[in-house]
């Protein structure tokens, strides 16, 4: 018979608990702290599940304590020894092994450490590409390990979740056909067909849609997906989505899926956090005019208000000339700021600045006046002041809900740009002045979006989210008329400030497809090249489907707390596209190259 090796360890140390008082145990894991009180030696063990103190006594185990005398930061340990209670008075309230601590009979080095570039005791300050370099050091840091298991929860759930709902998950390809996504794509040679190139994907979107054709009504993957564009905090070149398809559906029943599922994983897996209750349907055109933006951070008002036509008849040749270009004059209040300096004032200038836009206005009102009816020019802080009437003040005031002692901030100028810089300012703001709860998670579906966009480069339309999205059904006839004016049946799901999600009822006919593709400006030839699979398939009874993608990376990223979804990430590119612990991308031998033709 076969002898079973034992594991190392008996238990794990972050699973010892005061109901284990009186167990022998075999224990491993790396050194996290060592304390020498000129007697008892004291380590801090740690292991994935937590850290436990071990005690080393020098007259009951002195072969142990010697062990023990040498050990240093990061050494890997096994430790044997009896679980006790702490004496009174030294418990630890802040880790939830602190009742007990385990005594030392044997103490065995398996591994020594280098000292570490950094602290992975204490959470610090620590250079970020230094962090990056040495990842696997990182990821040891109590931060980084819990964010990653968050992770894992999440995911787990999400499975759990859709299988009792009769979802099957299935994997797709990796490499597949180059298809317009809306982002350039990773491309690998293929050797047996010199020349030709496969593409990682952007996104399941067609597999899946052609999975519906297959029959499979209930389709889910925790899809990895790959796209070549510019890197930020909230943007590497390879994400993992949630991606689900369903048949015979429409937006409701997708949106209701994903809003069970989102609130149970804040409620069930995120014990910190809550929801603001039911997910709100919010329509495309109303939040580009309250928040300037189709990703809202909506656990706070302080919304935008429309001041163009007030902007355009004031004295001001700014102001006029913003709004005579075709550009728009949008403001919001900033309550309790009309006391803020002049410093302060050139901050929030060069904020907007950044995000494209030329200045900032702003009209501090004084807290003197008991009211704005009371409200005179002199209560008027402002470089406009010359050029505004008191009317035209409180008329400003009266749509951005601005009361004596508020700063009213203002910009003007094109319309995106207008609706960028405030956007970004407002959740600035919202942030200076502590009305964000961290806490708090504002979920919101983003509806009734455009579906094409006029594209100035190719002076063409382009689609506003993919070519597959449908139109609302009584949209139709205008795809030959008027594409601009086309209404799209796609959602997004947005959370305090980032979306995290998008999806659509499809278009499911082959015809309608078609359509779609000679309004975008394809030829017959280069619509067959791009989706003639799928134009063959649909005529094959495709069903009614729609479905969601879901940016695990994002959510998690929000759950943990967190600005960065390197954070978030075991193995991150940085901002430059390049991983500083394998030292990747790098050049390719010659000879590999040949072989790729």
């Amino acid at each position: 018979m076969l002898e079973v090796k034992k594991l190392l360890k008996s238990i794990s140390c972050g699973d010892l608990r005061k109901s284990h008082v009186g167990l022998k145990v075999t224990l491993a894991g790396w050194v996290h702290r060592r304390r020498d009180h000129g007697g008892l030696i004291f380590i801090d063990l740690r292991d994935s599940k937590g850290i436990v103190q071990v005690v080393f006594n020098p007259e009951t185990v002195p072969e142990a304590h010697r062990t023990a005398g040498s050990l240093r930061s990061e050494w890997v340990v096994l430790v044997e020894g009896e679980v006790r209670q702490r004496p009174a008075s030294s418990e630890n309230p802040n880790i939830p092994t602190g009742e007990i601590e385990v005594h030392a009979t044997k103490a065995e080095v398996l591994n020594q450490s280098k000292t570490p570039p950094f602290e992975i005791a204490e959470d610090g300050q620590v250079d970020e590409l230094l962090r990056m370099q040495y990842r696997y050091l990182d990821l040891r840091t109590a931060s980084m390990h819990d964010n990653i298991v968050l992770r894992h929860r999440v995911v787990q759930y999400i499975r759990d979740f859709l299988d009792a709902r009769d979802f099957i998950e299935i994997e797709t390809p990796i490499l597949i056909k180059s298809t317009p996504e809306g982002a350039r794509d990773f491309l690998v040679p293929s050797r047996l067909n010199p020349g030709s190139f496969y593409a990682l994907p952007q996104s399941p979107q067609q597999l899946k849609q052609l999975l519906m054709v297959s029959g499979f009504e209930r389709y889910f993957q925790i899809a990895r997906c790959f796209r070549d564009e510019d890197l930020r905090g909230d943007r590497q070149y390879e994400h993992t989505q949630l991606d689900l398809e369903m048949s015979f559906v429409d937006e409701n029943d997708v949106t209701t899926l994903i809003e069970e599922l989102y609130t149970d994983i804040v409620h069930k897996v995120a014990h910190n956090r809550r929801t603001m209750g039911p997910f709100p349907r919010l329509s495309y055109d109303d939040v580009m005019e309250k928040y300037g933006t189709d990703k809202p951070d909506i656990r706070f008002k302080m919304e935008l208000a429309d001041l163009t036509d007030v902007a355009g008849q004031s004295e001001s040749q700014l102001l006029r000339d913003a709004v005579q270009s075709g550009g728009i004059a949008k403001a919001f209040a900033a309550p309790g700021c009309a006391s803020y300096s002049r410093r302060e004032i050139d901050d929030l200038i060069a904020f907007v600045q950044t995000r494209g836009a030329k200045g900032l206005l702003t009209i501090a009102l004084s807290e003197e006046a008991a009211s704005l009816d009371d409200m005179t020019i002199d209560h008027v802080r402002s470089p406009l002041a010359r050029f505004l009437t008191i009317e035209q003040v409180r008329e400003m005031a009266g749509r951005t809900g601005a009361n004596p002692g508020d700063l009213i901030l203002m910009v003007a100028g094109p319309i995106r740009t207008t609706n960028t810089a405030l956007s970004q300012l407002r959740e600035e703001m919202g942030r200076r002045l502590g009305l964000v709860d961290p806490t708090v998670l504002a979920f919101a579906f983003i509806t009734d979006f455009p579906l094409f966009e006029w594209d100035d480069e190719t002076e063409g339309w382009a689609p506003a989210h993919h070519l597959f999205t449908s139109p609302w059904q009584e949209h139709w006839d205008l795809l030959d008329k008027d594409p601009g004016s086309m209404r799209a049946r796609h959602y997004d799901l947005v959370c305090n400030g980032h979306e995290i999600g998008g999806g659509s009822i499809r278009a499911h006919r082959a015809k309608d497809l078609h359509r779609i593709y000679q309004v975008m400006g394809f030829d017959e030839e280069s619509i067959q090249e791009q989706v003639g699979h799928m134009l063959r398939a649909f005529e094959y009874g495709a069903p009614p489907h729609g479905g969601i993608a879901m940016g695990l990376d994002r959510i998690a990223m929000i759950l943990g707390d967190t600005a960065n979804l390197r954070d978030v990430t075991v193995f991150p590119k940085n901002q430059a596209g390049i991983d500083l612990m394998l030292q990747s991308p790098a050049p390719i031998d010659p000879a590999q190259l040949d072989e790729l033709g």
